[in-house]
Order: structure tokens, then C-alpha cells, then sequence
């Protein structure tokens, strides 16, 4: 295993970024197979449990409650439609069901007390159970972690500078106190970002010096590319090449030698040659299945019939990490609290989001 450093400073990760692209591939192949099996990468299947009708404003997400896009909302799945989906996701290879609410910040009550049976009875199917719930106390985060959680997702989405001008209605310091309650747990951090939103090289290196200076790293970092859905303020970006979305992964790969770097959003705009750089350069981690939340994803068959091709293997359930043990809602230690914490609102404006907020008003 090859030292991880904490003390990454910006102008050291840019020029990692900038090298020659031949160098920069070369120099994360060997981090990467210093710290990981080249040829085994984890699949995760990433399922919307409630969708749309979220009070935030990130430009990015066609689920804000304030633009006009096409995405059909949806209450909270049942236990049994979660499970359901969870034993399809495992017959066709993952090892990991992601479940996503379209929410600001858990709240105590009965939703939440569902979404806890959920990941116990997805724990008892003998697979990783990750959420991305939105912004979660310390003691949301012990009943999670009792319940059986494997890890939790919270994206700083991009540096702390650029990320004002992408969402107005939660601040920074909000996600990295999400992740501090997280790491309070024995559950595993999640948390990556989004390229191509218009940022430009120094905000893809000031994210990856928020991520790499936790201590410890985040397990796992997805690297998304923006998919852009008409109807949000960043409806009219262009796709992010695939040189950029190579020189991201391969950075992350040699300041986070030991986090698993997930490809995530994008991928229905890459090549399966484009893909392959990415696994080479040390992306060892996908999402299967057709959607991601809202957005289109490769077919499953589609990617093992790409893993068939590039000879990689599917990592089993709790490679990394030993299974979480479930403790019955009867016999939790932790109990609803009924916090009520005050999550920021930071409220400037971004006048792209104001744009698209009164195109919404004006179809509806």
C-alpha cells in the first residue's frame, strides 16, 4: 500500500492534473495497482426510493420542486418494492444498493423509521447498503449505522468556492458537518463531485483538496460528469470530454490511492474506450442499471459485456469492509430524538437558477 497524504495543497494537485496525459495515466496505473486488484471493479445499483419535490435549488438536479423538468415525483417506496429491487440488482451482479430521497435533511418520523427497515432488510440480503438522505445528525447517523448501513453518500459536489455559485440553499460546512456525523459511526463515507458544471481546473483541485485533507479519506469518491436536463439552470452546459473526465479520475486515483473511485453520472456519453482509459487511469467502481435517480445509466448488460471484453470481475460484498451487523428496531440503543437542527441557508443569488426558477412559474 503506498502512503496516503492528507496535506495536499491546490497547486500541488494542479500540477498532478497537468502533466502529460501519457505520464499522468502511467503514474496512476501504478498508484492504483499498488492499492487495488486492477481487474476487479465494484458495481453498485443506485435507487430512487422518493423522487422529486426537493426544496433545494442545485442547478444540476431536475428534482428541485422550482424548476420545470419531466421527472415523475414519487412518495417513499415500500420495504417490499426496495427489496424487490435490491434482489433483481444482486442477480445481475451488484454488490451495493445506493438508496436516494430527494430530501434536504432527514427528519425523525415515520419515513425515516421506513427507510431504517430498509437497510435492514437490505443488510440481511448480504449486500453493502449505502443512502444519500440529504443532511443528517449525529444521532440519525447511529441509528443508520445500528440499522445496518455500510456507507453513506454525501457529495461536496465541487470546491467550496464554485459550489456558491451552483446552489444557494444549503452551505458548504453543512456537508462536511454531515460527514464529521458520519464518521462518528462505524459506516463508510461516500462523497465525491460533479465536473463539467462550468467550474473551471483550480475548482476540480480545490475539491479534490476538501475530499483528499479528510482524515481519513472518503472510502469510496464518485466522479460524475454533468448530465444536462433541460428544464434546470445548467440545461444548456456542454458535455465534459473524456480527456477531462480521464485527467480527473487519474488524479483522484494518486491523492486517494486507497478510496474506491466510482464512475458515476456520464457514462451513457462515454465510449466503452473512454471507459477503459478510466479503469486503467483507476476507476475501480461503476453504477449499474438504467437510471441514476433520474438520469440515463448504461444498460447492465450492457457494462458485462464491457467487463467480458476488458476481462474485470465484479467485487463480492464486503471486500473491504465486514458486514455491519442489523439490530432490530426493537432492541435499538437509539431512539427518534425529534431534532430540529438548523442546517444553513446561506439564500444569495444565482442568477442562472433565478432564470430557470421563473421559466418553471411561467409553464405552470
Amino acid at each position: 500500500m503506498s502512503a496516503t497524504k492528507h496535506n495536499w495543497t491546490k497547486q500541488e494537485i494542479l500540477d498532478i492534473y497537468n502533466k502529460p496525459f501519457m505520464e499522468l495515466l502511467y503514474e496512476a496505473a501504478t498508484v492504483h495497482r499498488i492499492n487495488h486488484d486492477p481487474n476487479t471493479v465494484q458495481v453498485s445499483t443506485l435507487l430512487s426510493i422518493k423522487t422529486g419535490g426537493c426544496s433545494e435549488d442545485c442547478g444540476y438536479c431536475p428534482q428541485a420542486a422550482r424548476y420545470h423538468t419531466d421527472i415523475e415525483g414519487n412518495d417513499l417506496m415500500s420495504v417490499q418494492q426496495v427489496k424487490a429491487q435490491a434482489l433483481r440488482a444482486k442477480s445481475t451482479g451488484s454488490s451495493r444498493v445506493c438508496m436516494g430521497a430527494a430530501w434536504r435533511n432527514v427528519k425523525d418520523g415515520e419515513e425515516f423509521d421506513q427507510v431504517l427497515e430498509m437497510v435492514r432488510t437490505i443488510n440481511k440480503l448480504d449486500m453493502e447498503v449505502c443512502c444519500t438522505l440529504g443532511m443528517v445528525t449525529e444521532n440519525q447517523a447511529k441509528r443508520l449505522a445500528e440499522a445496518g448501513l455500510y456507507a453513506y453518500n454525501h457529495n461536496l459536489d465541487s470546491s467550496e468556492e464554485y459550489y456558491k455559485e451552483v446552489i444557494s440553499t444549503r452551505g458548504y460546512q453543512d456537508r462536511l458537518d454531515t460527514i464529521d456525523n458520519v464518521r462518528k459511526t462505524n459506516v463508510t463515507v461516500c462523497s465525491g463531485g460533479i465536473i463539467g458544471m462550468g467550474e473551471n481546473i483550480e475548482d476540480r483541485a480545490g475539491m479534490l483538496v476538501a475530499l483528499s485533507t479528510l482524515n481519513p479519506q472518503p472510502e469510496s469518491t464518485p466522479i460524475n460528469a454533468l448530465v444536462a436536463v433541460e428544464g434546470t439552470p445548467l440545461e444548456d452546459q456542454k458535455p465534459v470530454s473524456i480527456w477531462d473526465m480521464v485527467r480527473m479520475v487519474a488524479t483522484t486515483r494518486i491523492v486517494m490511492p486507497e478510496t474506491q473511485v466510482r464512475l458515476s453520472a456520464g457514462r451513457t456519453q462515454m465510449s466503452r474506450e473512454g471507459q477503459a482509459m478510466c479503469f486503467f487511469a483507476g476507476a475501480n467502481s461503476i453504477f449499474a442499471g438504467d437510471k441514476l435517480l433520474t438520469t440515463p445509466n448504461p444498460d447492465v448488460n450492457e457494462d458485462m459485456e464491457m467487463f467480458k471484453m476488458l476481462g474485470l470481475n465484479p467485487q463480492k460484498p464486503f471486500t473491504k469492509k465486514v458486514q455491519p451487523q442489523t439490530v432490530e428496531a426493537k432492541d435499538s440503543e437509539f431512539e427518534a430524538l425529534g431534532e430540529k437542527p438548523k442546517w444553513t441557508r446561506p439564500e444569495h443569488t444565482i442568477e442562472r437558477n433565478e432564470v430557470a426558477k421563473a421559466k418553471a412559474k411561467a409553464i405552470k
